[in-house]
C-alpha cells in the first residue's frame, strides 16, 4: 500500500479506498474494516512491567554490593549496620522504581492525545464518533471556507498550514510541506473541509512517533556507568585483599572464625557502602535546588548527567524563539521601522490608555500609518483584554501579529472597525495568496492618511479596499505605488525596489506580507475588487528569539558545550535565528531531504561541523542525536511537541517545555523547564556539574580513607603486630566517615571555574585528571599515620595501641574531609562555616 498519499488527487484516493465523498462508508463496511485494522490508537509494545522495573533496580551492581554488605553485617552480628544498609538498598530501589515507572507513561499520554470525537460520514449522514472508531476510507468533516491547520505539535512550525486538495508531485516531501494532508493530533485553526481517512492507529504520524518512543532503549547515565564500573572494580579488589589478609592471618596461627570475620570486614571496608546513600541524597538536594530555579527533575540520576552534557540540541519554535509571530519590520518606500519589542514575553501586548487615545505616528508618517491601518482592517484577528493594560490576540497568529503592530503605531482594530465598517470581502485564496476587505468611509474619516487619499481622488470616495497577501500576488494586481503621499505609476524601478525589499526580508528568514488599497465611489463588483490596486508597503515578521537565550548560549559555549538547532521550520528562518543567537556563524544547514539521501556514516562525518538542521522529521531528529552520541557526545535535547517525544527519550537528557510542552513530550523527558526558558538549562548544567564534582570528591575521600585502613590491616601483621582493628571497629569507621562526612561533602557549593571548563568526557572515570594519583597518595599518608602511631604504642607496651590506630584513622579522615572540599582552595580560603553541614558532621563524628 502506498504511503505517499499526498501525491494522489482526491478522486484517486477515494477510489483506492472504495469510498464516496458524499455518502462515506456504510456502517457494515466500517465495522468490517475495523475488525481488520483494529482501533485507531497507538499500540503499546515492549513495555516493562512494574516487577521488571523493580528487578532492574535491585540487580544494579552497587545495590548488589550493598545487599552483600547487609548480609555480611548481619552475619557478623552487627544488626545496626545490617538494618541501615538494608534501608539504603530499599530507598535506592524505590526511588529508581518510581522514576522509571513514570517514564513508561509517555505512551499513555499519546493515547490520551489521539482520541477526540470526530464528525464522520456513515451511510450518507454526519455522525459524531470517537476517533478510535475511524477506519481507512472514512470521510470526516474538519471545522474551525479555506482550511488552515496548526501542525506545530508534529512539525514544530508555529505558522498554520494552508490546506488544498491538489496532489503534490514530489515523491518525498517533509511533513510540513504536505499541503493536502491533515494529521491526527493537529488543530484546525481556521475554515472547514472534508477529509478522507487514509491511515489509522500505528500507521498515522502519531502512531509512528509512538513506535519510535518504544524503540528507544533505556540507557544508563554517565554517573550510573561510572559508579557501576567503580563498584565492580572495588568488589574485585576487596575480595583479593580480604583473601590475602585471611591467608596471612591463618599463616600466623590466628583463629579461623576470627580471620573469617576480619577478612569479610576488610572486604566491606573497601567498598564505599555509603556511596549510594550520598549519591541519592546529593541528587535529591540538587533536584530541590533546580526546582527552585524552575527546572523540574523527573529522574534523579539525570541531575548529574546534565553536568556531563557536551551538546545541547534544541528545537527552535517555543524553545529558542517565542511561540508566536511578531512583526519586526515595516517597510514603506525604503523607510524601515523596527517593532521587535511589539509584545511581552508571555505573548501579550501591553499599552496604556494614553496609547489608546492617540495615534502617535499617524500625523508623522502617513505611509506607515496607512500600512498599519490596512493590516488591521483586512484582518479577522481580535485583541482580548486581560486587565492591567495587557491584551492577548485571538485568531490566526499572523493576523494577530499585524493587529499588534497596528496597536504599537497607535491604531486599535476595534476603533478602526467602527470607523470603517466592513461591507464586503474576498476570502483568502491559496492560489492567489491574498485576501481583500471593502470598508465604508465615514463623512469625516479623521485620519490624515485616509484624508489624503480622499483629497487626491478625482471622484467622490465612499469606500476603500484593503488587500493583504504575498508580495508577488499583490504586485500582479497593483498598478500604482504609494510614494510621498500620492499614488505613482508602478514603473520598473519602483517594482524592483519592492521585490528587492521582499527578497531581503525573506533571506533573513522572515515571513513577508504586503498591503495595497483602492479608493472607490461605490461598493465594487466582487470580481472587480482586486484590480488596479495601489501598493503601500511590507510587513516582515518572525517568531522572535527569546531575549535571554543568546547570553545562555554564550555561557554554555564558555563551558565547552555546543548548541545545535534541530527544527521542522524553513532553513532560511532557522539559519537567521541561529545567526542571531550565535549558534552558527558558518551559514551551514542540512535539511531533512538531504538527510534522507545521506548514509548514517556520512551524517556522522558532518554532524560535528553543522549546527543547524531544518525541515526534519522525528526520525531525522533521532538519527542526528544518535550520530552525535556515536561520536562520543553526551547529548541533551529540548522540545515541546509530540514530534519531539521520541528524540527526548533517545537523548541522554530529554528536556521538555513546562508551559507550551505537550503531555507526551513531558512524559518522555527527564527534565521539564517550568518557565520554558532555555537559560534555565544553563543553571541546571551548573547544578549538575557541581553535583558530579561533589560525588567525585566523596568517592576520592572514601576510597583514600579505605586505602589507609586496608594498608593498616595488610601491613601490620608483617610488623609483628596482631590484626590491628576489630571487625566492629572497621564497620564503625566506615559508618562515621562514609556515611556522615560523605553527606557533608555532597552539599558543597559550586567552585569558581565550574562553568569555565570543559565537561567530563563519558570515557573519563571518577579518578581522571590526576584524581587517582592524589587518592592513592592521601590513602598512603593516612595508612602511614595509623601504622606509625599504632607501632609506637604497641612496641612501647601500651594496651591502648588498637584504640590509637582507630582514633588516628578517624581524625585523619575528619581532616581529610575538610581538605577535600576543593581541589584548589584551602580550608582557610573557603572558611570553616561556608559548609555548615560538613562542619556539623565533623563535630558529630568527633563526638561519636
Amino acid at each position: 500500500m502506498t504511503t505517499n498519499w499526498y501525491t494522489l488527487d482526491s478522486e484517486s484516493a477515494l477510489r483506492h479506498f472504495k469510498s464516496n465523498p458524499t455518502l462515506g462508508l456504510s456502517t457494515v463496511e466500517a465495522a468490517k474494516r475495523q475488525s481488520e485494522s483494529g482501533p485507531n490508537e497507538p499500540l503499546e509494545k515492549n513495555g516493562r512491567t512494574p516487577l521488571q522495573i523493580l528487578w532492574e533496580q535491585l540487580t544494579a551492581t552497587m545495590v548488589l554490593i550493598l545487599i552483600a554488605a547487609a548480609v555480611i553485617a548481619a552475619f557478623l552480628g552487627d544488626a545496626k549496620n545490617a538494618i541501615a544498609i538494608g534501608a539504603i538498598v530499599l530507598l535506592y530501589a524505590l526511588l529508581g522504581f518510581v522514576q522509571e515507572y513514570r517514564a513508561e507513561q509517555a505512551i499513555a499520554a499519546l493515547k490520551k492525545l489521539s482520541v477526540p470525537t470526530v464528525r464522520v460520514l456513515r451511510d450518507g449522514k454526519l455522525t459524531e464518533l470517537s476517533a478510535r472508531e475511524l477506519v481507512p476510507g472514512d470521510v470526516i468533516q474538519l471545522e474551525a471556507g479555506n482550511l488552515r491547520v496548526q501542525e506545530a505539535a508534529l512539525t514544530g512550525e508555529s505558522e498554520p498550514t494552508q490546506k488544498s486538495t491538489a496532489p503534490l508531485s514530489m515523491a518525498e516531501l517533509p511533513l510540513g510541506d504536505r499541503r493536502n494532508m491533515g494529521y491526527m493530533g493537529t488543530i484546525v485553526s481556521q475554515g472547514r473541509g472534508l477529509a478522507l481517512v487514509v491511515a489509522i492507529g500505528m500507521q498515522t504520524e502519531l502512531g509512528k512517533i509512538a513506535n519510535l518512543i518504544q524503540q528507544v532503549p533505556q540507557e544508563e547515565t554517565p554517573l550510573q556507568q561510572r559508579l557501576d564500573k567503580l563498584g565492580k572494580t572495588l568488589a574485585v579488589v576487596g575480595v583479593v585483599i580480604a583473601g590475602l589478609i585471611f591467608v596471612i592471618g591463618l599463616y600466623r596461627g590466628d583463629e579461623l572464625r576470627h580471620m573469617l570475620l576480619t577478612a569479610v570486614s576488610v572486604a566491606v571496608a573497601i567498598v564505599p557502602e555509603g556511596l549510594p546513600a550520598v549519591v541519592i541524597i546529593t541528587l535529591a538536594l540538587g533536584a530541590q535546588r533546580m526546582l527552585a530555579r524552575k527546572a523540574l527533575i523527573r529522574k534523579l540520576p539525570v541531575v548529574e548527567t546534565l553536568g556531563s552534557v557536551t551538546v545541547i540540541c534544541s528545537d527552535k519554535t517555543g524553545t529558542l524563539t517565542e511561540n508566536r509571530m511578531t512583526v519586526v519590520v515595516l517597510d514603506v518606500a525604503g523607510h524601515f521601522v523596527d517593532l521587535t519589542e511589539a509584545m511581552e514575553r508571555d505573548g501579550s501586548v501591553q499599552v496604556t490608555e494614553g496609547d489608546r487615545d492617540q495615534a502617535q505616528l499617524a500625523a508623522e508618517d502617513e505611509p506607515l500609518s496607512l500600512l498599519a491601518m490596512g493590516g488591521a482592517l483586512c484582518n479577522d484577528a481580535r485583541l482580548i483584554e486581560q486587565g492591567d493594560g495587557h491584551y492577548h490576540t485571538l485568531g490566526d497568529p499572523t493576523e494577530g501579529a499585524l493587529v499588534v503592530a497596528a496597536v504599537k503605531l497607535g491604531f486599535w482594530k476595534d476603533t478602526l472597525d467602527v470607523s470603517f465598517p466592513r461591507v464586503a470581502e474576498v476570502p483568502f485564496d491559496s492560489d492567489c495568496k491574498r485576501m481583500s476587505t471593502v470598508h465604508r468611509l465615514p463623512a469625516q474619516p479623521g485620519f490624515p492618511a485616509i484624508n489624503r487619499i480622499v483629497g487626491l481622488s478625482e471622484s467622490p470616495v465612499t469606500h476603500l479596499v484593503f488587500t493583504k497577501g504575498a508580495v508577488d500576488g499583490l504586485l500582479a494586481v497593483s498598478s500604482h505605488v504609494w510614494v510621498n503621499g500620492k499614488a505613482e505609476i508602478m514603473e520598473a524601478g519602483l517594482k524592483g525596489r519592492i521585490e528587492s525589499a521582499n527578497a531581503s526580508l525573506a533571506a533573513k528568514g522572515m515571513r513577508v506580507l504586503g498591503v495595497a488599497f483602492r479608493a472607490l465611489a461605490e461598493v465594487p463588483n466582487p470580481l472587480d475588487i482586486e484590480n488596479e490596486l495601489t501598493f503601500v508597503g511590507l510587513f516582515g515578521m518572525i517568531a522572535p528569539p527569546r531575549a535571554e537565550v543568546k547570553d545562555a548560549i554564550g555561557l554554555t559555549a564558555s563551558a565547552g558545550i555546543r548548541t545545535v538547532m534541530i527544527t521542522g521550520d524553513h532553513p532560511l528562518t532557522a539559519l537567521e535565528i541561529a545567526r542571531e543567537l550565535g549558534i552558527s556563524a558558518n551559514g551551514k544547514a542540512i535539511t531533512g531531504s538531504e538527510l534522507e539521501r545521506m548514509s548514517f556514516d556520512e551524517l556522522k562525518s558532518v554532524v560535528e561541523d553543522v549546527n543547524v538542521f531544518a525541515r526534519v522529521s522525528p526520525e531525522h531528529k533521532i538519527k542526528i542525536v544518535q550520530a552525535l552520541q556515536e561520536r562520543g557526545q553526551i547529548v541533551s535535547m529540548t522540545g515541546d511537541g509530540v514530534n519531539d517525544a521520541p528524540v527526548l527519550r533517545r537523548a541522554n537528557i530529554g528536556v521538555a517545555m513546562g508551559i507550551t510542552g505537550t503531555d507526551v513530550s513531558k512524559e518522555a523527558s527527564d527534565l521539564v523547564l517550568l518557565d520554558d526558558n532555555f537559560a534555565t538549562i544553563v543553571a541546571a548544567v551548573q547544578e549538575g556539574r557541581t553535583i558530579y564534582d561533589n560525588i567525585r570528591k566523596f568517592v576520592r575521600f572514601s576510597v583514600a580513607g579505605n586505602i589507609g585502613k586496608v594498608l593498616v590491616m595488610l601491613i601490620a601483621p608483617f610488623l609483628g603486630k596482631p590484626i590491628p582493628l576489630l571487625p566492629l571497629q572497621m564497620l564503625w569507621l566506615n559508618l562515621l566517615t562514609d556515611g556522615l562526612l560523605g553527606l557533608g561533602l555532597g552539599v558543597e557549593r559550586s567552585e569558581a571555574d565550574t562553568m569555565k571548563r570543559a565537561p567530563y568526557a563519558p570515557t573519563e572515570g571518577v579518578f581522571s585528571r590526576g584524581a587517582g594519583a592524589q587518592t592513592v597518595w592521601v590513602g598512603l599518608l593516612i595508612g602511614a599515620i595509623g601504622l606509625g602511631l599504632g607501632a609506637w604504642y604497641y612496641f612501647s607496651g601500651s594496651p591502648a595501641w588498637q584504640t590509637m590506630i582507630f582514633t588516628s584513622l578517624a581524625f585523619a579522615q575528619v581532616g581529610q574531609a575538610l581538605a577535600s572540599r576543593s581541589n584548589r582552595a584551602s580550608i582557610f580560603a573557603l572558611g570553616l562555616t561556608s559548609n555548615p553541614l560538613l562542619l556539623g558532621m565533623a563535630v558529630l563524628v568527633t563526638v561519636l
